[in-house]
């Protein structure tokens, strides 16, 4: 039996019992979702719509059956990015549109993509430019023949060559890409940067935009103005005009050359610093400083190195090592034709050459005059002779020495034999005189006492001592070297033999040798070993000058009476030794 819904005895009842169970579950639903205050958020649009067309049609029998042909002022837009042709292929199935003449893309008021024929792909937010590509964003604009530009990474890649131009920086490599979210762009292969005067060569380059500031990374060359630098990973700041170097790098400057391990540069202010096996080189002036710290400052000419600090002169075949705490040098005149510095060496200076050997507490050379002066209980060696004095100057022609003087307390003592046998002359003051780097004649001034032993040059013996007092004494040398007169004014002496030679007499007064003191390689100039205290020269303090007084107003007190001048009409003998 068929029953209609009209007969139905249960149709009623059961349109209830629906209406019921579906108001529930509404009243369940509504239970368990919580409440949304303001307005729903817009579901995302993922279509390509196109805007405008001067002309539109179908080529349904064509090879662009699947696409709609657009020409006239396209206009298409998508997700709030817009894109503009003479015209276009529409696929409106696949979300995509291929675009020729005049393809100008933007997005937002920051980037704007220009090329002859681009291919946007709405489902993958992805744009592929060809033809005389430029892609301006922001101040950056990037040339190209061949660019694809993604969307959702915010990213913009080339593989065939590209240039990118921000300010006056310009970069140009064989493969690039610049993410516009980050504003930083990485360049590999043949890259270079041309900034001002300044280019820079490298296979791989980071380069952020926002900040100007280029990162090379491997093998790279920077030049500039004649300068170049070679460094595995560097930072440039073209803007400030600023360098950090890192990994050995090397600057070369016509003549000069320094290398670090790091290096910092600043171009503006001419302020330079270098960390960690620092060697400077000046192959002009055939110089060498070696440090672990310096600092420089190219306008002012003001520098400073610390840190196991030496100087190595090449100029002449032995090269000199110089070693102090710290080196300071000053420029003045700077730029001018008067230009001349002077360097100071402090404390625990050391220097060591085969033929030479140095130590005092401080040491400074002015360019000036050439002369080197050493302070401080200074002490020089050459050969077996020994010098000192409270202070010592080195007069310097071109890179040999021409003039040493030796002021207070000079003392010059030579080593004869191994019987404790010691020349030596001891006088307020010495001057010694060279040619070509040899000594031809030394004179000592005032209280000059002298103790030399003759050598018997048949079977080279020592025969006597001489013991000698005189005011002056002069000593003439061959180009060997070798004592071949002496001159002096009145003197008084006396010659004794070797076995009757008097105890007081061996040494003078201010004898004093140091050779454990004495550098004995390059590499014992770092270690200091300075005079005890009882070796120490005596301090003399300058004599006061003469109190005045005036003449007395009052008759009882009498007048200072003046100095009775002497006359001494007797002449001065002189005395020459062949």
């Amino acid at each position: 039996m068929i029953f209609s819904p009209r007969h139905n005895p249960f149709a009623g009842g059961h349109r209830i019992m629906m209406m019921v169970l579906c108001l529930f579950g509404l009243c369940f639903v509504c239970a368990m979702t919580p409440v949304r205050k303001g307005r729903k958020a817009p579901k995302k649009d993922d279509k390509v719509y196109l805007e405008h067309a001067d002309e539109l049609r179908y080529d349904l029998y064509g090879q662009t059956r699947d696409a709609q042909i657009a020409k006239g002022r396209v206009h298409f837009i998508h997700q709030g990015a817009h894109l503009w042709c003479d015209s276009a292929y529409y696929y409106e199935a696949s979300n995509s549109v291929k675009a020729f003449g005049h393809v100008r893309f933007k997005q937002g008021d920051t980037l704007t993509l220009r090329c002859d024929v681009g291919t946007y792909d709405g489902a993958e937010e992805l744009m592929v430019a060809s033809k005389n590509v430029v892609l301006t964003h922001r101040r950056q604009t990037l040339y190209t023949d061949s660019l694809t530009y993604d969307r959702l990474y915010k990213t913009a890649y080339f593989v065939e060559g590209g240039k990118l131009v921000d300010g006056k920086d310009h970069l140009v490599s064989d493969w690039g890409q610049y993410n516009t979210g980050t504003r930083e762009a990485v360049f590999y292969y043949d890259v270079k940067l041309y900034n001002g005067n300044r280019l820079v060569t490298t296979d791989t380059l980071y380069y952020d935009t926002s900040k100007s500031v280029a990162h090379v990374v491997g093998p790279s060359k920077v030049t500039s103005q004649g300068s170049t630098i070679d460094t595995e990973n560097g930072y440039f700041n073209t803007k400030t005009d600023q360098a950090q170097m890192y990994g050995r790098s090397t600057v070369v400057d016509k003549q000069k050359t320094i290398t670090g391990d790091s290096l910092f540069y600043d171009d503006k202010s001419g302020e330079s610093e270098a960390y960690g096996n620092v060697v400077y080189v000046d192959k002009e002036n055939k110089n060498e400083l070696n440090c672990d710290h310096m600092v420089y400052n190219e306008k002012t000419g003001a520098g400073m190195a610390t840190q196991r600090a030496v100087v190595k002169d090449f100029s002449q075949p032995d090269t000199l090592y110089m070693h102090g705490d710290t080196i300071r040098i000053f420029t003045f005149n700077i730029n001018t034709d008067s230009v001349y510095r002077k360097v100071h060496c402090y404390p625990h200076v050391r220097a060591f050459r085969t033929d030479a050997q140095a130590v005092c507490d401080s040491l400074v050379f002015n360019s000036q005059d050439s002369c080197m002066t050493m302070y401080q209980d200074p002490i020089v060696w050459n050969g077996e002779r020994q010098l000192l004095g409270e202070e010592i100057q080195v007069f310097m022609n071109d890179s040999s020495i021409r003039r040493a003087h030796v002021i207070g307390q000079a003392f010059s003592v030579e080593k004869v034999d191994e019987d404790e046998h010691y020349n030596q002359i001891s006088s307020k003051e010495m001057e010694a005189f060279f040619t070509d780097g040899k000594i031809h004649e030394a004179v000592s001034y005032g209280n000059v006492q002298a103790v030399y032993y003759p050598i018997d040059e048949k079977d080279s013996t020592i025969i006597v001592m001489d013991y000698t007092e005189t005011d002056t004494l002069r000593m003439y040398f061959t180009p060997e070297r070798k004592l071949y007169k002496i001159w002096m004014p009145k003197a008084s002496g006396t010659w004794y033999p070797l076995t009757q030679i008097p105890s007081s007499k061996l040494k003078l007064e201010r004898f004093a040798w140091f050779e454990d003191i004495r550098p004995v390689n390059k590499e014992d100039i770092f270690v200091w070993r300075g005079k005890g205290e009882e070796a120490k020269l005596k301090v003399i303090e300058r004599h006061a000058a003469p109190l005045q007084q005036l003449p007395s107003e009052n008759p009882a007190v009498p007048a200072p009476a003046a100095p009775v001048p002497t006359t001494d009409s007797s002449t001065p003998e002189t005395t020459e030794t062949p």
